[in-house]
């Protein structure tokens, strides 16, 4: 079942198409990836699909509904989360806290009520459920910044995840991040695909994490789609292999 679809999309920043006549066909439970030199469009693309940027041309749709346009704040209530290049968490905030604060947002409760939030426990359960699904329930008291950089960035998945979302939009969950970081960061990744059956599409430079956790990949250059396939067939494209080497902006 098609559950994200992207068609004709275009954006231009004055003369320069940033992203050029793309589509895409994400399928539902699915993991995939897309990658492309620096400068080839991939978080422009993002910001489209998540309506963050208004399209010059194209529509999107989820689950069949055209989305194009829908303000980014009322996706989270259709089904769609996303993260961010730079970790987008409350620093002031315990890990418990931010979660909760995503939760009473997404179920449309007032910040302020946020002193009185305890007496409602299906919000203290959703958010329980959320840090253990993330893994950090043992963390929960912690100061966001006091968390190890993996964690942090497993913490704004966790905000991204509140409403409980059939797809996730994760651009480059991994950035920054040390070996061992990166390995449990894939581990996540794939429970919440197989598990939590999540649909997540990808924008990552980490090849490993690509080639390991996709079952399909997008290769972006110069604002257009270039490739598409299976991990095996993206590794012996040529056009991919030109396009990387010489395709750095």
């Amino acid at each position: 079942m098609h559950i994200l679809e992207a068609k004709g999309l275009v954006k231009r920043f004055g003369g320069v198409k940033a992203v050029d006549h793309f589509d895409l066909d994400i399928q539902e439970k699915e993991v995939c990836s897309i990658i492309g030199p620096n400068g080839a469009g991939k978080t422009t693309l993002f910001n489209l699909l998540s309506n963050r940027f208004l399209a010059d041309e194209g529509q999107v749709f989820f689950k069949g509904q055209d989305i194009t346009g829908i303000p980014p704040h009322k996706l989270p209530a259709l089904g769609i989360g996303r993260t961010f290049q730079i970790t987008n968490i409350f620093p002031k905030m315990t890990a418990f806290e931010n979660i909760q604060a995503a939760v009473v947002k997404n179920q449309g409760k007032s910040f302020a009520w946020f002193r009185a939030l305890k007496k409602y426990k299906e919000i203290e359960a959703a958010t329980n459920e959320t840090l253990e699904n993330i893994g950090l329930q043992d963390k929960k008291d912690f100061l966001s910044t006091e968390l190890p950089y993996g964690d942090q960035r497993r913490l704004e998945i966790g905000i991204a995840m509140a409403n409980n979302p059939e797809l996730l939009l994760l651009d480059e969950p991994t950035a920054g991040m040390g070996p061992e970081e990166t390995k449990s960061t894939i581990e996540f990744i794939s429970k919440l695909n197989q598990e939590n059956q999540i649909t997540i599409l990808i924008i990552e430079h980490d090849m490993d994490l690509v080639f390991t956790l996709s079952q399909n990949i997008c290769v972006m250059h110069q604002g257009a789609l270039i490739a598409y396939g299976k991990p095996e067939e993206i590794a012996q494209n040529k056009e991919v292999t030109e396009a990387y080497m010489g395709g750095e902006e």
